[in-house]
C-alpha cells in the first residue's frame, strides 16, 4: 500500500509519502486489527472513558430547539454590543478561538463583531490591557466554566462582570452576560440562576477539549458572525467519513496508525506545523487535544507546534539537523487563498534585491511551493513528516478537520491503553496553588 489516504468527498487527504524509511507499510497494515477494535470499542461504548462520547455523534450534541435559541441569544447581543468577551480556560476558549482565528478574515458577516478571551492567565498586565482596549466599545460577556471555581477565569469573570456592571448597571448588564455551564448543578449554574442570566449547558458526556461543538464554541462563533451550521455541517459528514475501514479512504485511521507506529519506533514529539499563521490557534487547540488526552500513564507523545516560515528561521536549524526524536505534521490547504502577486521591478535599482523571477507570481503559490521545498528538506535530515491538506479554510472544512483530529485521536489513545478522556494530572498544580494560596482544605503545599 501507498502511505496516502483521502476521504471521498476530498475534503481532507494525508500524503505519507516523506515516511519512506520510518514507517513500513507492512506495520501499517499490520495494525489495522488493532485500530479495528479501537474504532469497535469508540463506537459500542466499551473502551476507557466511554462516559465522555458524546462528542461523536455532532448533531446530538445541541437539539434544534436548543440551536434557535442559541443563534437568538447571539443575535440579542450583537444588537446590543460590538464585542463579546469570552471568558474560559482550556477548552472552555481554545475551540471557539481556533474557529474564530481561521475564519474570520473570510467572514464578512464577523466585521464589527469581535471576541477577546479572559481569564486564559492570572498576568495582572494582561487584563489590564484589555480592560483598556475595551473602553470605547460595547461589550457583553460569555463565560465558561463547567463548575465556576476555577481560579483563573473565576477572577477574570469578578474583574470583567465588575467593570460591565459599573460601567451600564447591574440591571442592565443582567442582558449582556450569558453563562454556559453545567445543566443541574456548581456555582456558576446557581450564580446564573440568582442574577437571572441567559445560560447554556456543557453537555455532561463531552469533555472540554472535545467541546468547540456544542454551546461552549457556537456561541462565541455565532456572535462573531462565523457560519455555524456548515462547522458542525462538516464535521457531520466527516463522522461518517470515519467509519469507512478502507484505510487508503479514511486518513483518521492513517494518521493514529502512523502516530502510534512513530511513536513505537522511540520518536518522542509530533511537532504540528503549518505555513498559514491563521492556523496557529488551531495547532494550540489540536495541543490540548492530544496533550491532555495522550499524556498519562507514562505515556504519549508530546505535541508541540510551529507557524512557518517564520519558525524557520528559530526552530529550522534544530528540526533539520537536531536529535531525531521529533517528526512533523504539516497542515494546509489545497485551494482558497486570497490573490496577492509580487509586484514587478519598478527599474534596474529595484532588482537589487534578485527577485524579479518571483515578478507577478501569486504569494500563495510561493507559499505552497516553500511548504513542500521543507518538507523534503526535512525528510531529507531524517525528520519524517506528513501532508494533511483540508480542500479549503472555510466553515465546512474546518468542522472536517476539527471531527478528524478529535476522532484520530480517539483511536489513538485506545491503541496505547490509555483512557483519552480523562485528565488526572491537570489537577495536581491546582491543588498546590490552593494550599499556596491559603485556600480553606488545602493546607499543605508538598
Amino acid at each position: 500500500m501507498t502511505l496516502t489516504s483521502s476521504f471521498d468527498d476530498g475534503s481532507l487527504r494525508l500524503d505519507g509519502s516523506l515516511l519512506a524509511g520510518k514507517v513500513d507499510p507492512a506495520a501499517v497494515d499490520s495494525l489495522q486489527g488493532a485500530v479495528g477494535e479501537a474504532v469497535e470499542k469508540l463506537h459500542a461504548g466499551t473502551g476507557k472513558g466511554a462516559d465522555f462520547l458524546g462528542w461523536l455523534d455532532p448533531l446530538k450534541m445541541l437539539d434544534d430547539e436548543e440551536l434557535v435559541r442559541l443563534r437568538d441569544a447571539a443575535r440579542k447581543l450583537r444588537d446590543q454590543t460590538d464585542h463579546l468577551v469570552v471568558i474560559g480556560i482550556g477548552g472552555s476558549y481554545l475551540g471557539a478561538r481556533a474557529c474564530y482565528e481561521a475564519l474570520r478574515p473570510v467572514t464578512p458577516a464577523s466585521r464589527g463583531y469581535s471576541l477577546t478571551y479572559a481569564g486564559i492567565n492570572l498576568s495582572a498586565q494582561y487584563h489590564l490591557d484589555l480592560l483598556d482596549s475595551l473602553r470605547d466599545k460595547k461589550f457583553a460577556i460569555n463565560v465558561i466554566s463547567k463548575s465556576g471555581t476555577t481560579t483563573e477565569p473565576g477572577i477574570a469573570f469578578r474583574i470583567f462582570r465588575s467593570h460591565l456592571e459599573d460601567r451600564v448597571g447591574r440591571q442592565n448588564a443582567r442582558g449582556l452576560i450569558v453563562a454556559t455551564t453545567d445543566g443541574r448543578k456548581g456555582a456558576l449554574r446557581e450564580l446564573a440562576q440568582s442574577q437571572g442570566w441567559e445560560t447554556f449547558v456543557v453537555p455532561d458526556d463531552v469533555g472540554g477539549r472535545f467541546s468547540v461543538l456544542t454551546p461552549v464554541g457556537l456561541l462565541p462563533l455565532a456572535y462573531a458572525g462565523i457560519d455555524i451550521d456548515a462547522l458542525v455541517g462538516g464535521a457531520t459528514e466527516c463522522a461518517v467519513a470515519c467509519r469507512e475501514k478502507t484505510l487508503e479512504r479514511n486518513p483518521s485511521r492513517l494518521y493514529a496508525t502512523v502516530r502510534h507506529l512513530l511513536y513505537r519506533a522511540g520518536l518522542s514529539i509530533e511537532l504540528m506545523v503549518a505555513f498559514e499563521p491563521r492556523l496557529a490557534q488551531l495547532i494550540e487547540w489540536w495541543k490540548q487535544l492530544y496533550g491532555e488526552s495522550e499524556g498519562k500513564d507514562g505515556k504519549g507523545l508530546f505535541p508541540a507546534g510551529a507557524i512557518y516560515s517564520r519558525d524557520l528561521h528559530s526552530l529550522g536549524q534544530w528540526v533539520q539537523d537536531g536529535p531525531r526524536i521529533l517528526f512533523e505534521t504539516f497542515l494546509s490547504a489545497d485551494s482558497g487563498e486570497p490573490s496577492l502577486s509580487v509586484p514587478s521591478a519598478a527599474n534596474k535599482e529595484d532588482s537589487a534585491d534578485g527577485l524579479d523571477y518571483l515578478a507577478r507570481r501569486q504569494l500563495s503559490d510561493i507559499n505552497r511551493l516553500a511548504q513542500e521545498a521543507t518538507r523534503v528538506a526535512h525528510a531529507s535530515g531524517g525528520c519524517p513528516n506528513m501532508g494533511m491538506y483540508v480542500h479549503k479554510l472555510d466553515a465546512y472544512h474546518l468542522g472536517v478537520l476539527i471531527y478528524f483530529f478529535e476522532y484520530a485521536c480517539a483511536l489513538s489513545g485506545y491503541l496505547s491503553d490509555i483512557n483519552p478522556f480523562d485528565q488526572p494530572g491537570v489537577e495536581v498544580y491546582k491543588r498546590k496553588m490552593f494550599a499556596l494560596l491559603g485556600k480553606p482544605g488545602f493546607d499543605n503545599p508538598d
